[in-house]
């Protein structure tokens, strides 16, 4: 028999909270910002300390992050997002390096203790279900592990399928508030972005089976598919650049050998059209991030076609995603899982996309990694390297090559020092291979 519902306020959900508690909030969109606030005014109160909280990505604000409540709150997420970057540069937070597939492991092992979930659902339905909706990631593991789960009802949360139900008897605290979801909106690629994604177009065949990232060069590669036939989707997210591809008929997962037809992500992060497109759609598995990243399972599908970004590069193939130096700016994620998995996969693909150069004309293609600069992605398993001034394939490539290869898809500005940094490491022989050998 299904619990009756009871709502409380806030304030009272968050009485559960003690000294030295960890804490977990679902993630981007779905960060529950009812029970922040309240958590966050006990804080101030000083009615406890040495709480630790513990998320991927959120939207939205982080006050718990502030420096103001040091020794209150610390924040030790999976993923450094904007809204939180500058206090974990600073200190004041910190981050836990983990893969993204991972992230659920750290609560089901024991490694992690979650005494609090605080979540936000969709209303429930004739039998007691709610749904996560845009967050089941680690979310799903920390509400089976927490002592206490609070959830927020939200009848602006999309009633989403796959791993996204739980059931209210599965849920001890009771919260309302119809605040609509965070939204993201993203730039319109510029010239430089359009062209990286050209040559990341070019190499997903048909039938192919996409994960992609978030942001400009994502929607860059999303605009050029158009032409594109039979397509599918095995991701951690995906946002609005999907929705016209869906439309029109060209992402329709019927190459998929692993949930055919459907599309399969773990979180999401876009505009109000992507929560309403998920909404009571079968034809979307919202799933356990165990699941979604698991490389072993992404290999299952063929043609898995993984895009992923880079901060830097070094001439050898080292990837830096993570940090500027020792500057932490995003976190590992999940493109070691999906580098792995689109490997393994038959057919598959593993693309690294980024500009050539910063913002302010910096290469991005480096002699050495920035000291500090931590290696996400290693140069074995980096396959395709990709600028806006073409797409170079390091897989087999020995050091020399790959030296050759990075550095004619660099910024023709800085190819000459790049060429000369080569040529000190390797001595003249990098000159030979440079002149005999084609990409």
């Amino acid at each position: 028999m299904t619990k009756q519902i009871k709502f409380i306020p806030a304030a009272e959900a968050v009485k559960v909270i003690k000294t030295g508690d960890h804490i977990h909030l679902s993630s981007v969109a779905s960060a529950p910002q009812c029970l922040i606030n309240a958590m966050c005014d006990r804080g101030r109160n000083k009615e406890f300390e040495h709480v630790h909280v513990h998320h991927l990505h959120t939207e939205g604000p982080a006050p718990y992050a502030a420096p103001e409540f040091e020794g209150i709150f610390q924040l030790d997420s999976f993923f450094v997002g904007g809204n939180v970057r500058k206090v974990t540069q600073s200190g004041y937070a910190d981050y836990i390096p983990v893969f993204l597939s991972e992230t659920q492991k750290l609560y089901r092992s024991g490694t992690l203790p979650c005494d609090v979930a605080m979540i936000q659902v969709s209303p429930p339905d004739a039998h007691g279900y709610v749904s996560l909706g845009t967050s089941v990631d680690a979310t799903l593991a920390a509400v089976e592990c927490a002592r206490t789960v609070i959830a927020v009802i939200n009848k602006h949360v999309p009633r989403s399928f796959g791993d996204a139900f739980i059931h209210v008897d599965d849920i001890d605290l009771f919260v309302q508030d119809d605040k609509p979801l965070e939204e993201a909106h993203f730039s319109t690629p510029n010239e430089t972005e359009t062209a990286i994604g050209k040559h990341c177009a070019a190499l997903i065949e048909d039938g192919a089976c996409l994960q992609m990232g978030i942001g400009a060069i994502p929607n860059a590669v999303l605009a050029q598919l158009t032409g594109h036939k039979d397509l599918g989707i095995h991701t951690e997210m995906f946002a609005d650049g999907v929705l016209p591809l869906v439309e029109s008929g060209v992402i329709n997962g019927r190459n998929k050998a692993i949930d055919k037809g459907k599309m399969v992500s773990t979180f999401l992060m876009g505009s109000q059209k992507v929560y309403d497109f998920i909404d009571n759609n079968p034809g979307v598995a919202m799933m356990d991030v165990g699941y979604t990243n698991d490389p072993f399972v992404i290999a299952k599908n063929p043609k898995v076609t993984a895009i992923n970004s880079a901060l830097q590069v070094d001439l050898t193939g080292q990837i830096c995603a993570d940090s500027l130096g020792t500057k932490f700016y995003s976190g590992v994620g999940g493109q070691i899982d999906f580098i792995y998995g689109a490997s393994r996969s038959e057919g598959g693909k593993a693309i690294l996309a980024m500009p050539s150069v910063t913002n302010k004309g910096i290469s991005k293609i480096a002699p050495e990694l920035t000291l500090g600069a931590g290696v996400v992605t290693t140069r074995s398993h980096v396959h395709w390297f990709v600028t806006e001034y073409g797409a170079v394939n390091l897989y087999g490539k020995s050091l020399q090559e790959r030296a050759r290869l990075i550095i004619s898809v660099a910024h023709p500005d800085h190819r000459e020092a790049l060429d000369r940094a080569a040529f000190d490491r390797y001595g003249a022989h990098h000159h030979y291979i440079k002149a005999t050998t084609k990409i």
